[in-house]
């Protein structure tokens, strides 16, 4: 009873052959490993990595139970912009009158859009987050879209249905799917269900990347079977998937993107293993495991779960410059390996990586007879390997070898402290060819295990593949009993785990999640469960024989699409690396400037990339991403033509002139999923018009500049073809609507209204108080399905200048400018944001601990941080922080609500209060863009930054009771972060000078 593991990577291919029997011995069952080149025509290589250790191990081939193979092949694919190996897809959205603000492929890179995007359809259907209907299917529809597919020559089809994770079965896309085949049996359909959770845009793009491959995946995975057959092998096929199960061969061809990131899994897999890890060792309920990878170029890291499985990568994963949500591990990758050059950069100080020799290792290295020194070389020369030749290392200088070493140990320690989830004990796995450059302790952690064969982990890791059944659904949970739908969610993992072929005496739950969504008052909770067993062993060659032929298509007997063959490329190829996302890649930022004319700033691409970055940092943690609002604003660009978008000085209106503003309002969990189509803010702003007989106005208005509402207003500038004024009603986020500036100073908030994408419209005219009128909007905006558009009563251009926060707008465009500055030339993004707004660093440091708690409807919580030690202050240029010992602990309410030293990590000792709201207290990452309460997570490096808030709130005590430490039950007192400099603006300062519309 014996298994083959196979990885295939873009240098070697590793074959192992293990007797499942014999895995209680020191050797872990291996019989047999090899390696060797990865060759052009991938499947030859798998037959002679698999032959080899056939011929090994001298075993009744017969007697062999399964091949699993992990390979890189589909994903190189897609980076690679590969042609040849991609199919144009359609995309089918079941959504009723939602989401078209940002249609399929708005976010793709340019070179992989051209090659892939076909159709978009807008079709009845999708789910709100309760579970109702937005609309019933429709049948014609969907039979006039098959036609449309297939006239366009188009055969592959990606559906995706709003809130797709609502539907257990998926329903709605399943149903959709089948009347597609029905009307075209041809056509080949992939479900969003199928793919990723909640957050259409990035799941949307999942099911798009499989759709595309599934021609290539399909033809590989049938040249894997073809392998097979001519060794002699009538085995059960599989490939391993991203979490480090398996999956069958047929499966894996409908479903290539699973299989991503199989090779970095594979390896913690196959590490975990060889070291006995997975024989119930406890210790890993109370310690961590970091599984170190070194090979010829890299260093692959990756944290192993006391379940036995690598940690999953947080938020979205960006694959060939696409933003998709499936589950992926987090792997740190860094540019140190086996042949990684050494230099001497200074007087005592060696560099070690990030380049290397790569495959030339046994030609350019020293102790080969080469003249290039690498780490190999280092190693040899301390005595602590023996590598080749050791006397063509002799003569180099003890302290350069020491030197080496050092910078070896500080890159190793520096990756394996990024990897780390909590302060328990790090153990260390190393794996890999190159991991004989490790002949030292690492300081924090408390063991470095070496185990046997480990060199050959990846293939390890294949073969000992389990099998996993896992449910991502959102339910509804009023009313209900929560502890009985959590073990109906068990059992659907477990059945979905033996249905997929796992031993059903060997499953068990190993993963649960439990993630309450924001603002919503039905309890809907995402609940992601995941069950792991045992692959059967009786499983039968013949079902997977069968089931590797139903492919929904066809393929041939010829070998897979392989790189080295000949053939045209796509002809567009410009901006290969750029998307509409994003705009500012290849442009030379230090030239760039705003088209100002007359007076009026009109938008380009390149200032809605840098605002949406400012209105991130000014977000404070709250306010929702920027992203699918800078998406959206670009996409009004690209329809309606430059010049559309413009902003005008506040000083510029009359005192009689009328302004108008809108916003969202509810659940970010709920506008990421049912994205709206833009009109709802539109509906909102006409119906207080329409109740206030307010025939024309001369303005716009941003009504939060923090997050994604600091961008609402720029379509509206297009679509009533008037001016947004640059100021806002906040200068930042918070929470309620009763934070506005001129509502806090007695300014009438009502009427104010709520509306929705199908035309519904809710006005509040009268309420006893501001706070009332929240609880009101709050009530309908949870009917109209938790993600409204909403409007405010119109100000006068008197009150917008006495009562609003002035150039908002333009700090924005500065901010994000600053940012995006200082990454191109290299600069600390603080400094760059300070030589333009009044800004403190508060702290720098790593994220130590996060508690959250949605209980009250919105998120509530603690972030508390950690000093970064000498090296890694060094490293992030921030050497004047690196003397802070104390913690740092931030509470927030979405927002972030104030900063404070404590004495321990615990945080449970005297606060040092240096900043509270309702200054501006920003967490911002090491590329500088802001990071929400959401993304905080343990382990990210990370500056704080606080910046002064405008003196109407911090300058009366009616800003302060409204805006202060009071309203949020914080037990301190306002304490200034400095003094407030009115924002410069960018329309009085490109006025003047020349000026470039990029």
């Amino acid at each position: 009873m014996y298994r083959v593991g196979v990885d295939v990577g873009g240098t070697n291919t590793d074959a192992a052959f293990l007797d499942i029997n014999a895995v209680d011995t020191a050797s872990r069952g291996v019989l047999a490993t090899c390696k060797t080149s990865t060759t052009t025509h991938v499947t030859q290589g798998i037959k002679t990595a698999v032959e080899t250790v056939l011929l090994q191990s001298k075993v009744d081939r017969s007697k062999v139970l399964n091949v699993a193979i992990g390979t890189t092949h589909f994903v190189n694919a897609v980076v690679e912009n590969d042609a040849r190996r991609l199919s144009r897809v359609a995309v089918i959205r079941l959504c009723g009158p939602y989401t078209r603000k940002i249609p399929p492929f708005s976010d793709f890179p340019y070179a992989l859009r051209n090659i892939i995007e076909g159709p978009h359809f807008f079709l009845d259907g999708g789910l709100e987050i309760d579970g109702r209907e937005i609309a019933s299917l429709n049948t014609e529809q969907i039979k006039q879209t098959a036609l449309t597919i297939v006239e366009a020559g188009i055969r592959y089809v990606a559906v995706v249905g709003v809130f797709s994770a609502l539907d257990h079965e998926g329903i709605h896309e399943e149903r959709c799917k089948a009347l597609l085949q029905q009307f075209q049996p041809d056509l080949s359909i992939v479900c969003s269900h199928s793919i990723g959770g909640p957050g259409l845009l990035p799941r949307e793009n999942a099911t798009i990347l499989n759709a595309s491959i599934l021609a290539f995946a399909r033809k590989t995975i049938h040249g894997f079977r073809l392998a097979m057959t001519k060794l002699d092998l009538a085995c059960p096929l599989y490939l391993t998937q991203n979490d480090g199960t398996l999956t069958d061969a047929a499966v894996a061809a409908e479903l290539p993107i699973k299989t991503f990131a199989s090779g970095p899994t594979n390896s913690l897999m196959g590490a975990a293993f060889l070291q006995s890890l997975d024989h119930g060792d406890k210790t890993l309920a109370d310690r961590q495991v970091v599984v170190v990878d070194i090979g010829g170029t890299t260093t692959d890291l990756c944290a192993l779960l006391p379940s036995g499985f690598p940690r999953q990568a947080p938020n979205f994963i960006e694959v060939g410059g696409v933003r998709t949500a499936f589950s992926m591990p987090e792997v740190l990758s860094i540019g140190l390996g086996g042949g990684s050059r050494v230099r001497q950069l200074e007087e005592n100080k060696v560099s070690v990586g990030p380049d290397s020799v790569a495959h030339r290792l046994t030609t350019d290295a020293m102790v080969f007879g080469g003249t290039v020194m690498t780490s190999t070389d280092i190693v040899v020369a301390s005595g602590s390997a023996s590598v080749g030749r050791d006397d063509h290392v002799k003569d180099i200088p003890e302290p350069f070898i020491a030197g080496a070493k050092a910078d070896i140990k500080r890159q190793l320690e520096q990756a394996i402290d990024s990897m780390k989830v909590s302060s328990a004990p790090v153990t260390v796995l190393l794996v890999g060819g190159g991991s004989i450059i490790i002949t030292e302790d690492l300081n924090g952690v408390e063991e470095c295990l070496r185990p046997p064969h480990h060199d050959s982990a990846n293939a390890v890791g294949a073969a000992i593949a389990k099998v996993a059944g896992e449910i991502d659904v959102i339910e509804v949970l009023a009313g209900r009993d929560e502890n009985e739908v959590v073990e109906n969610a068990k059992k659907a993992a477990i059945n979905a785990a033996i249905a997929n072929g796992a031993d059903e005496k060997t499953v068990q739950i190993v993963e649960i999640k439990k993630i309450p969504l924001q603002y919503v008052t039905n309890k809907a909770t995402r609940l992601v469960m995941k069950a792991v067993g045992n692959l059967r062993i009786e499983q039968e060659a013949s079902l997977c024989l069968h089931r590797d032929s139903v492919t929904n298509g066809t393929v041939d007997d010829t070998e897979d699409y392989e790189a080295g063959e000949e053939t045209t490329k796509t002809e567009v190829t410009t901006c290969k690396q750029g998307s509409l996302a994003k705009p500012t890649l290849g442009v030379d930022l230090t030239s760039y400037r705003p088209q100002v004319e007359n007076g009026i700033w009109y938008i380009s691409p390149i200032d809605v990339e840098f605002i949406a970055s400012g209105t991130g940092i000014l977000g404070t943690g709250g306010g929702g991403s920027s992203y699918l609002m800078a998406l959206y604003t670009l996409e009004t660009l690209r329809e309606h033509g430059a010049g559309k978008i413009r902003i005008i000085r506040p000083d510029s209106l009359n005192d009689t002139d009328i302004c108008v503003g809108g916003a969202g309002y509810g659940a970010p969990s709920v506008s990421d999923e049912r994205i709206g189509n833009g009109t709802d803010v539109f509906t909102a702003i006409d119906a207080i018009n329409t109740i206030m007989n307010i025939k024309d106005f001369q303005g716009l208005l941003v009504l939060e500049i923090g997050g994604g509402n600091g961008l609402v207003a720029m379509p509206s500038s297009a679509r009533y073809d008037r001016p947004v004024v640059d100021c806002d009603l906040m200068g930042r986020a918070y929470p309620t609507l009763e934070h506005g500036t001129p509502f806090v100073y007695g300014k009438p908030i009502l009427p104010v209204a709520t509306a929705d994408c199908k035309g519904n419209a809710s006005v509040v005219v009268t309420a006893e108080s501001n706070k009332r009128t929240e609880a009101l909007i709050r009530n309908t905006c949870i009917e109209l399905g938790n993600s409204t558009g909403t409007a405010g009563r119109p100000l006068d251009g008197e009150t917008v200048k006495k009562y609003t926060v002035p150039n908002t707008i333009s700090q924005a465009w500065y901010l994000g400018r600053a940012v995006h500055l200082a990454r191109q030339t290299k600069v600390d993004f603080i400094e760059a944001i300070s030589s333009i707004t009044p800004v403190k660093s508060l702290y720098t440091g790593k994220i130590i601990d996060v508690t959250r708690d949605v209980s009250k409807g919105y998120t509530v919580g603690r972030c508390v941080l950690a000093p970064l030690s000498v090296d890694e202050a060094v490293d992030h240029n921030t050497s004047t922080t690196a003397s802070e010992k104390r913690y740092l602990v931030i509470p927030f309410q979405n927002e972030y609500l104030s900063a404070s030293y404590v004495d321990d990590e615990k945080a449970e000792g005297e606060e040092d209060v240096i900043c509270t709201v309702p200054d501006l207290i920003s967490i911002l990452g090491q590329d500088g863009e802001a990071l929400g309460s959401p993304e905080l997570r343990y382990g990210l490096k990370v500056r704080v930054i606080g910046m002064p808030a405008h003196p109407l709130w911090t300058g009366t005590p009616e800003g302060l009771r409204v805006g202060g430490p009071e309203f949020f039950g914080l037990p301190t007192e306002w304490k200034s972060i400095g003094e407030y400099r009115r924002p410069r603006s960018v329309i009085e300062e490109f006025e003047s000078s020349e000026s470039i519309d990029t």
